[in-house]
C-alpha cells in the first residue's frame, strides 16, 4: 500500500484554503468560493496539472451554499467538486443533499467536461460503518447513527446522482451488512455507467390515513413560520452589504443586519465585534496574518465565536444561530467588515448574511430520481423523507415522458433491489410501500 501524504496550505491573500492528499493516483482537494480572486488561482493549478505525466485528480470544496452558477465557474477546471458541507451520520445531513443535488442535475452538470476528462458533483464521504465523532481523530469510536433504511437512502442517492463514492468509516471494521451495501453491484453499475440522471417529477404518494394523492412538486398542508438565520453567501450577492456598526460604548461595538426581514421580527440581529484576546507570543502572529480582522460573538464575552469553516455546514440546530465554536485564532473565525457593508470571512472568502428562514412543521416529503443504464435498462428510485411509511407510485407512461420517449420498449423484467421483489410486466403502475427515511430502487429492463 503506497504512503499517503496530506497537505494543507492557507493562502490568506486570496482567502483560499488548500488541502490535499496524494498517493497513486495523486489527489488534490481545494476549497473554493465564487470570489473572483480565487478563479485565477484555480485555473493556474489546472494548467499545471495538465502538464503532469502522473495521474492527478483535482477537487474543489466550497463547504456550504453551493449553487449551479458557482459550480459552473469551476467545472471545466477540475475532476470533481463538493456541492455540500461535510456530511455526518445524521438524517438531517442526508436529507439536506436532495435539493442541491436536484439543482446540479437540472443544470446538466453531472459528467460535464472537466480537467482532462469529465467533472462530477461530490456529495462528500459516506459516514457508514465504524466512525468517530466530528473533529475527533482518535476516538471514541462508534457505529454509524444512520439506521439501515437511511443508509440505503444515502447510498442510492449518491449512486444515482453519480457522486464519487468515498468511504468515511474504518475499512478494517466493516460488518457484513455495511460491506454488502457499499459493494452492491446494482448501485456501483448505476454510479459508474448510467446517464440522463435527474429528479423524477411524476411520483405520487398516499398513506393509509390520507386517501388523496399529490404530485411531488406540490406538497400541501405544511405549516410554516419565519425566523432569522445566519448564513454564508458569495460576496458578489447584492444582499450581502447590509451590515452596519452600532457603538455601545467606548470599547464595545456591534455589527447589525440593517434589512428588515419580516414583520414579526422586531429587533435586528446583532453580533458583538471584538478583537481577539491574545497572549504576548500570539500578538506577532496575529499582526502578520490577521491585522484588521475581528471575532464576532453573540454576547460581549469571548467564549464562542462565529465560525465559517467549510468543514462544517449549518445543521438544523446550528442554522438558527449560525455556527459558533470556542474562540481561537483559526482563520475560519476571522472576519472583516468592509466599507460597502459586507462582512467577509478570511478562510472561505464568503460573506455573512441574515436570511428569513421558513421553518416547516412537517419538513418531510417524497423524492424520486430516474436514470438510464448502458444496456437500455431504466433506474427509478423512490425516497421517503417523511417520518412515517407511505406508498409511492408512478405510471410507466410517466417514465416514458420523463425520458422524452413516446413509450417504453416492452419490459422483460421489473425488479426492486432492496426487497428483491419482481413485478408483473403487464402492469402499468409501479408502486412500493417505502418506510420512513427509506428508499425503493427499481430496475426496468426494457431494452
Amino acid at each position: 500500500m503506497p504512503m499517503v501524504w496530506l497537505l494543507h496550505v492557507f493562502l490568506p491573500t486570496h482567502g483560499i484554503s488548500v488541502a490535499g492528499a496524494f498517493s497513486f493516483p495523486l489527489f488534490f482537494f481545494f476549497f473554493y468560493s465564487s470570489s473572483h480572486l480565487l478563479l485565477p488561482s484555480a485555473s493556474g493549478f489546472c494548467w499545471i496539472l495538465r502538464d503532469q505525466k502522473q495521474d492527478i485528480l483535482y477537487s474543489l470544496s466550497p463547504g456550504t451554499s453551493v449553487t449551479p452558477a458557482m459550480a459552473k465557474e469551476v467545472i471545466g477546471l477540475v475532476n470533481m467538486y463538493r456541492i455540500t458541507g461535510d456530511d455526518w451520520d445524521l438524517w438531517g445531513d442526508v436529507a439536506a443533499h436532495f435539493a442541491v443535488t436536484r439543482d446540479i442535475a437540472a443544470a446538466n452538470m453531472i459528467g460535464s467536461e472537466g480537467l482532462l476528462g469529465k467533472s462530477w458533483p461530490n456529495l462528500d464521504m459516506l459516514p457508514l460503518g465504524w466512525l468517530t465523532d466530528p473533529g475527533s481523530n482518535q476516538g471514541p469510536h462508534r457505529k454509524s447513527n444512520l439506521n439501515q433504511d437511511e443508509q440505503r437512502t444515502q447510498m442510492t442517492l449518491w449512486a444515482i446522482a453519480k457522486s464519487p463514492l468515498m468511504i468515511g468509516g474504518d475499512l478494517r471494521k466493516h460488518d457484513v451488512t455495511t460491506y454488502n451495501l457499499l459493494t452492491n453491484p446494482t448501485l456501483l453499475e448505476m454510479n459508474s455507467f448510467s446517464s440522463n440522471n435527474k429528479e423524477f417529477p411524476y411520483a405520487t404518494v398516499s398513506t393509509e390515513s390520507k386517501a388523496s394523492t399529490s404530485r411531488l412538486r406540490y406538497p400541501k398542508g405544511v405549516n410554516m413560520s419565519e425566523t432569522q438565520a445566519l448564513s454564508l453567501t458569495s460576496c458578489k450577492d447584492p444582499d450581502a452589504n447590509n451590515w452596519s456598526v452600532e457603538h455601545l460604548d467606548q470599547d464595545l461595538e456591534q455589527i447589525c443586519w440593517k434589512e428588515n426581514l419580516a414583520s414579526n421580527v422586531r429587533k435586528p440581529l446583532c453580533l458583538y465585534k471584538r478583537r481577539p484576546l491574545l497572549a504576548s507570543d500570539e500578538e506577532i502572529i496575529f499582526r502578520q496574518q490577521y491585522e484588521g480582522k475581528i471575532h464576532l460573538s453573540l454576547n460581549d464575552g469571548m467564549e464562542f465565536c462565529l465560525d465559517a469553516s467549510p468543514q462544517r455546514k449549518l445543521g438544523a440546530k446550528d442554522f438558527k444561530r449560525g455556527s459558533f465554536s470556542p474562540c481561537s485564532l483559526d482563520a475560519n473565525q476571522m472576519w472583516e467588515l468592509k466599507n460597502n457593508g459586507t462582512v467577509i470571512n478570511s478562510y472561505s472568502g464568503l460573506c455573512a448574511v441574515v436570511k428569513s428562514v421558513i421553518a416547516k412543521a412537517d419538513t418531510g416529503r417524497i423524492r424520486a430520481w430516474i436514470a438510464t443504464g448502458r444496456t437500455g435498462e431504466v433506474y427509478l428510485a423512490f425516497f421517503n423523507l417523511k417520518p412515517y411509511q407511505v406508498k409511492i407510485s408512478t405510471y410507466l407512461s410517466d417514465i416514458a415522458e420523463a425520458l422524452h420517449s413516446r413509450k417504453l420498449n416492452p419490459c422483460k423484467s421489473i425488479s426492486e433491489i432492496w426487497s428483491g421483489k419482481d413485478f408483473e410486466i403487464t402492469q402499468s403502475l409501479i408502486s412500493a410501500d417505502v418506510r420512513s427515511h427509506g428508499t425503493a430502487l427499481f430496475v426496468l429492463n426494457c431494452s
